[in-house]
């Protein structure tokens, strides 16, 4: 009986170990530019649908084409992929532009 409780807890730790790592994990979303002002990225999902926007720090790694760019370099219409920490913020916006 102890012998099964045991492996009960130690199934249930286990459990919620990889639980957390994975809500714990940055989280991306794809879509397009719609507009870029000073500390601020409004973008669409690839469909054009579910405009909104985020803040974006100095601190985000942002690139265009694979190579460092500034938030002021996006346009209307370049692909983005974004990445946000645990707590919702930027960290990496990563852009390409059809050509």
């Amino acid at each position: 009986m102890i012998r099964r409780l045991a492996l009960i807890l130690v199934a249930a730790a286990g459990v919620g170990i990889v639980t957390g790592a994975a809500y714990a994990a940055d989280k991306t979303h794809e879509g397009k530019v719609v507009s870029v002002a000073t500390g601020k990225l409004t973008m669409t999902d690839n469909d054009g649908k579910n405009e909104h926007s985020h803040a974006i720090a100095d601190s985000t790694k942002i690139t265009l084409d694979g190579k460092e760019a500034k938030l002021a370099d996006l346009k209307a219409g370049d692909k983005i992929k974004v990445t946000q920490d645990d707590a919702g913020k930027v960290t990496a916006v990563a852009a390409t532009r059809s050509k």
